[in-house]
């Protein structure tokens, strides 16, 4: 254990690069399997172009999330090879990964009102090599939607349950399958749903037990667990290939 936090120190201190404004850590991947990703939101143009290409120089895949259509078109000009998802509000570029075989993520949402928080973890997930499922518009509302795709769930290593509302869809799929379960609470939902808190509270409440809970809206922070999930399956994987 000593001589891996040795290899952590000197990792961070060959791994910054310092723009003034932001200190970027290009060595985040090694240490905890992802890289780093831009928070759009509060960002101007500037800043977030000059982090784009640090990180693009590095040949590290590049996600930015919370960003809005007319900033992202403005990094576009800079560095038009970026792909934009006006769903998500996630700006992209794609390196080749490795994909990490024998390990499947299933993003569940409750409503097609969830999906931008679907598709900020299904970036997330591919930026590391790590394919995902889609099951759209599953909600308790209509149980059987979700219990015909029962054979996708069951096929699933870690399944990510992102639902507003109530926030019950997380509780219903954790009594039903093996696997660990995601949740996000989405702020979807009327009155005294209270912009996701009721769905938070749900999801933090359940009886479905073992259950993770991430923040509101949190598709970003859901899909990190599954990868730091995934680092597990990995581990395995190389020291099989060692014997």
């Amino acid at each position: 254990m000593w001589h891996d936090f040795k290899k952590i120190a000197a990792l961070l201190e060959k791994g910054i690069g310092d723009l003034g404004y932001a200190r970027i850590d290009h060595t985040r991947c090694e240490r905890c399997g992802f890289p780093e990703v831009i928070y759009g939101e509060g960002k101007n143009v500037d800043q977030i172009t000059g982090i784009v290409t640090e990180i693009k120089a590095h040949g590290a895949p590049l996600l930015c999330t919370r960003i809005d259509a007319d900033k992202a078109a403005a990094v576009k000009n800079v560095h038009p090879e970026l792909e934009y998802c006006p769903i998500s509000r996630c700006l992209l570029h794609r390196v080749p990964v490795t994909p990490l075989p024998g390990f499947r993520v299933a993003l569940v949402t409750a409503g097609t009102s969830d999906l931008p928080v679907a598709l900020e973890a299904k970036h997330t997930l591919e930026l590391v090599g790590i394919g995902a499922a889609l099951l759209c518009d599953v909600g308790v509302a209509g149980l059987h939607r979700l219990l015909a795709r029962l054979d996708e769930l069951a096929d699933a290593d870690v399944i990510i349950a992102i639902a507003g509302m109530e926030g019950a869809l997380p509780s219903v799929i954790g009594g039903l399958v093996p696997c660990p379960v995601i949740a996000v609470p989405t702020s979807i939902g009327y009155g005294v749903a209270s912009g996701g808190f009721a769905a938070l509270a749900g999801m933090l409440g359940s009886c479905a037990s073992g259950m993770t809970v991430v923040n509101i809206d949190n598709g970003f922070g859901a899909a990190c667990a599954a990868i730091r999930l995934s680092r597990l399956v990995r581990g395995k994987h190389q020291a099989a290939a060692a014997k």
